[in-house]
């Protein structure tokens, strides 16, 4: 039994929050709250919150999850299933009670649906969008975790959802990408898009234009000297 909840005790999910790439020693209480969620048991849980607050409650440890370079306790607690950053337990105290384990629970189910409401709320703007198949590589690259790939359309395309926080500034990470996306929504964007085109246009089309004038000017007056 210890054997299968070892195995499923644990989750490695590779994609960072944001752009840090500090790689942390594992926190102090890693190994003692691993060995309480395959024990089965309760812990009495010591945290400090981002505000600095100290807490103290009872768990029922379900799975340890490493998300990049940090490390999360899944648990119940009184107040329903919650998520613990590792390196901010400042006392991890195992009990003899047994953990109440939803028997449907599963740990890499559990973590996609807190993972998706957290880059939720991190990145609140999603941007609809279709893209041609032969960009969807681009914006893998360009996006990462921000981007959800859908289903294709009759005429080849594909749906996408990109997430961000500001229209603008989304506006300006699509500009260059208009040859294989339409953006389809929200319209604040392709506002800015719009916006973003006319000043291209303003700031160097006239150049391109004057190039040609330049061009045509030395082509005639070769002419003429011959």
């Amino acid at each position: 039994m210890q054997a299968e909840a070892a195995a499923s005790s644990l989750v490695m999910d590779p994609q960072r929050w944001g752009a840090s790439r500090v790689e942390p020693r594992p926190p102090r209480f890693l190994d003692a709250l691993q060995d309480a969620v395959i024990r089965s048991v309760q812990v009495r849980l010591g945290y400090v919150d981002r505000k600095g607050t100290e807490t103290e409650r009872t768990v029922h440890p379900l799975g340890i999850v490493a998300k990049g370079p940090s490390w999360y306790l899944v648990a119940n607690t009184e107040a329903g299933r919650r998520t613990f950053r590792i390196d901010r337990v400042s006392s991890a105290d195992p009990t003899c009670d047994p953990v109440h384990r939803p028997e449907d629970f599963d740990l890499a189910e559990g973590w996609r649906a807190i993972a998706d409401e957290v880059e939720r709320k991190r990145m609140p703007l999603e941007v609809r969008a279709v893209c041609a198949p032969q960009g969807i590589g681009v914006l893998r690259m360009g996006f990462g975790g921000r981007l959800e790939v859908g289903a294709s359309r009759t005429d080849g395309r594909i749906d996408v959802v990109i997430r961000g926080n500001d229209e603008y500034i989304l506006a300006g990470e699509l500009a260059g990408l208009v040859e294989w996306i339409e953006v389809t929504g929200p319209p604040g964007v392709r506002d800015h898009l719009a916006s973003i085109g006319n000043t291209l246009v303003e700031r160097y089309g006239s150049d391109r234009r004057d190039v040609v004038r330049q061009d045509d000017n030395r082509g005639h007056r070769a002419v003429q000297h011959r």
